[in-house]
């Protein structure tokens, strides 16, 4: 009689198995993107990765209102994340109010225990025709509004994005606009509100913008987080966002 006897291997795979977003592959890279809030999965062996992080933008104020700050961003390189369940929060854009007072700040963005990343501030409000408001503070600050004197844009998150423009008090009290994650909003003039700061671009953020089809493409850059123009009480020029 053949005894035949069949040895089995075991092999642990340095390779790491990981769920959790929406798979996109390119240029031999994997990248997983979340929309909303979810679990990234890490098995078997240790993923080296880059992450980006964005917040929800601010909403605005009702009526004549500065413009909403960008959401928070922040990214961070070569993560060593070892086998474990990791809670993916996605911030939503802030509410905007729809018969008076203020908007609100949007939602925060974090991934496991990284740094959080704020929302951005609120845009500020006429309140009702007098007294004016100053932006939100946030990821990015809001714009601030100009009556019964100039009113300050909102404070950023430090290393997160950039303050809000501030609100002009003379006719037709130009709005500030919301900052930006790359700059500041622009203070409201005397013709227009404020422009929104830009958002942040860079070689990372181009490729992960061009891989999942997500950022603002301009000039041959992907930008994420540009800040909200700010309102002009009538009549004015119109604004841009970041």
């Amino acid at each position: 009689m053949l005894n035949i006897i069949t040895g089995v291997q075991s092999v642990t795979s340095a390779v790491p198995i990981v769920t959790g977003g929406t798979l996109f592959t390119s240029g031999g890279y994997n990248y997983r993107l979340f929309t909303g809030n979810g679990t990234l999965g890490v098995s078997v062996g240790t993923l080296t990765c880059d992450i980006l992080v964005v917040a929800g933008g601010g909403g605005t104020g009702y009526g004549h209102t500065g413009g909403g700050g960008a959401g928070g961003l922040l990214t961070f390189t070569s993560q060593a994340l070892t086998p474990n369940s990791y809670s993916v929060t996605i911030g939503a854009g802030g509410t905007g109010a729809v018969s008076s007072g203020f908007g609100t700040q949007g939602g925060y963005s974090q991934v496991g225990s990284l740094t959080q990343v704020d929302g951005g501030g609120y845009g500020g409000n006429q309140a009702g025709g007098g007294g004016g408001g100053n932006g939100g503070n946030g990821g990015s600050g809001g714009g601030g509004v100009g009556f019964s004197g100039n009113k300050g844009g909102g404070t950023a998150t430090s290393g997160q994005g950039n303050n809000g423009g501030t609100g002009l008090d003379s006719n037709p009290y130009g709005a500030g606009g919301g900052g930006g994650a790359d700059a500041a909003g622009s203070t409201g003039t005397g013709s227009g509100g404020g422009n929104g700061g830009i958002g942040k671009t860079s070689s990372l953020i181009n490729d992960m913008a061009a891989a999942t089809s997500t950022g603002q493409l301009s000039g041959g850059n992907y930008y994420f987080a540009g800040g909200g123009g700010g309102g002009v009480y009538y009549p004015g020029t119109a604004n841009t966002g970041g």
